[in-house]
C-alpha cells in the first residue's frame, strides 16, 4: 500500500510540474525588450503557463493573426521600421521567422483581411493607412499596394467581414473613417469618408460585431465608446453613446493626446483596448490610469450596452484579448510584472481573475490563437 501511496504522489508531482498540454496560445508583444513572450493556456483552469520568448530586435508593439491562423505579424516602431512574419507551431506554439520587410510608416496598430490577401497598418505619425498583399505562403510582400491619408492621429484600422470594407479610429479628428477596399488593395473613401464621435473623444480602437451589423469604437480621451449601425452599403449610422465607466470612481480627468515626452500627471482618462466575446453577448474595455477593465452585456435586439461592473486589473492594461471559446480574457499591463488570465461567467459576463505568468518590460499588445 505504501508503495501504491508513494507512486501515486510521484506521478501527481510530475503532472503538476508537466508542462501544459494546451491547444491555445497566447503572446505578449514586450516593447522594452524587444520580445514576444508566449504562453499556454489551460483550456480548462485559464492557467498561464510561460514557454518562452521570441526575440525581434526592436521595440516590437501591435500584432495581428493571419486569417488562416498559421502566421503571426508584428510591427517594430524603433529604428529600423518593419513589419515581421513568424510560422506558428500549432502543437508547440513556437514561432520560426517567415519574412521581414522594410515598413512605410510607424504603426501602433496592425491588421489582416478575413480573406487572407492584405496586411493593413495604422500610423499615429503619419496620419496614413497602408495597406500590404500577402503571398498565398503568408509572406509579407513591400512596398504597400493601398495608401490612404487619414488626417491627424490614424490609431486603428479593421476590415469587416466582407473584405470590401475598412474603418479606421482617427483620434486627432474625433473621426472613424469609413474606406472602400479594392480586391487590388485600394483604400478610398465610402460615402462622406467618415462619421463623428464626441468632441475630444480620440477615437482609437474598433471592433465589430460578429454579425457585422455594428461597429463599437473607444475612445482614448473621452473614454466614450461609440456605437454604430452598419447599412447594408457598410456606411456607419450612430445610435449610441456610452460613457465612461470609472471616471467618476477614480476621479479622472478628461483625457489628453499623449506626444512623446507627455509628462502631466493629473490623473486622466486613458482608454486603450476594447474587445467582444465571439457569441456578441458582452464586450470590454481597458482603461489604463485607473488599470480596470469594464464589461458591458449586449443587447440582442439593438446593440446597445448595459455596464456589468469594472474590474482592478494589471497595471496599465494596454491590450486584452478573448479566447475563441469565449471563455477566458487575458490581459497584459505596461506597468505590471505579470500577464493575467480572468474567467468570463458565461451568464453575467463577470471577470474572476484566475491565473498570471511573468511579463517583460512594457507589455502591451495581446494576440490568442487556439488550434483543434
Amino acid at each position: 500500500m505504501k508503495n501504491l501511496l508513494r507512486a501515486a504522489t510521484l506521478l501527481a508531482s510530475l503532472a503538476a510540474s508537466a508542462p501544459l498540454l494546451a491547444q491555445t496560445f497566447v503572446y505578449v508583444s514586450e516593447a522594452d525588450d524587444g520580445t514576444i513572450a508566449r504562453y499556454a493556456l489551460n483550456e480548462q483552469t485559464g492557467a498561464l503557463q510561460l514557454l518562452g520568448r521570441t526575440q525581434v530586435g526592436g521595440k516590437v508593439m501591435p500584432m495581428a493573426l493571419s486569417a488562416d491562423h498559421k502566421h503571426l505579424y508584428a510591427a517594430i516602431r524603433s529604428k529600423p521600421l518593419q513589419l515581421v512574419s513568424w510560422n506558428i507551431d500549432s502543437k508547440t506554439g513556437d514561432l520560426s521567422p517567415l519574412n521581414s520587410v522594410s515598413a512605410a510608416a510607424s504603426y501602433p496598430y496592425i491588421s489582416t483581411d478575413p480573406q487572407g490577401r492584405f496586411l493593413l497598418g495604422a500610423s499615429y505619425d503619419g496620419d496614413v493607412v497602408h495597406v500590404y498583399r500577402l503571398n498565398s505562403d503568408g509572406k509579407l510582400i513591400a512596398p504597400p499596394v493601398g495608401s490612404y491619408k487619414t488626417g491627424h492621429a490614424a490609431h486603428s484600422v479593421i476590415v469587416d467581414a466582407s473584405g470590401e470594407q475598412a474603418y479606421v479610429g482617427n483620434l486627432g479628428t474625433d473621426r472613424v473613417l469609413q474606406l472602400k477596399l479594392s480586391a487590388e488593395g485600394e483604400l478610398s473613401g465610402l460615402g462622406n469618408g467618415y462619421v463623428k464621435t464626441a468632441t475630444e473623444n480620440g477615437p482609437r480602437h474598433s471592433v465589430l460585431s460578429p454579425d457585422n451589423r455594428y461597429l463599437y469604437n473607444i475612445g482614448e480621451m473621452g473614454g466614450i465608446i461609440t456605437q454604430f449601425r452598419r447599412e447594408a452599403s457598410g456606411e456607419l449610422v450612430k445610435v449610441a453613446e456610452t460613457p465612461n465607466a470609472v471616471a467618476e470612481k477614480y476621479q479622472l480627468q478628461h483625457g489628453k493626446e499623449r506626444p512623446p515626452g507627455y509628462s502631466d500627471t493629473t490623473p486622466r482618462i486613458w482608454a486603450a483596448d476594447i474587445r467582444l466575446t465571439p457569441d456578441g453577448r458582452f464586450l470590454y474595455v481597458s482603461e489604463r490610469t485607473s488599470s480596470t477593465i469594464s464589461g458591458y452585456r449586449i443587447n440582442k435586439a439593438d446593440g446597445k450596452l448595459t455596464l456589468i461592473d469594472s474590474w482592478q486589473v494589471e497595471k496599465q492594461p494596454r491590450g486584452i484579448a478573448i479566447t475563441a471559446d469565449g471563455r477566458w480574457l487575458i490581459a497584459s499591463g505596461e506597468k505590471s510584472a505579470v500577464t493575467g488570465s480572468y474567467a468570463i461567467d458565461q451568464e453575467s459576463g463577470a471577470l474572476k481573475r484566475v491565473g498570471e505568468a511573468p511579463a517583460g518590460g512594457d507589455a502591451n499588445w495581446v494576440t490568442v490563437v487556439s488550434y483543434k
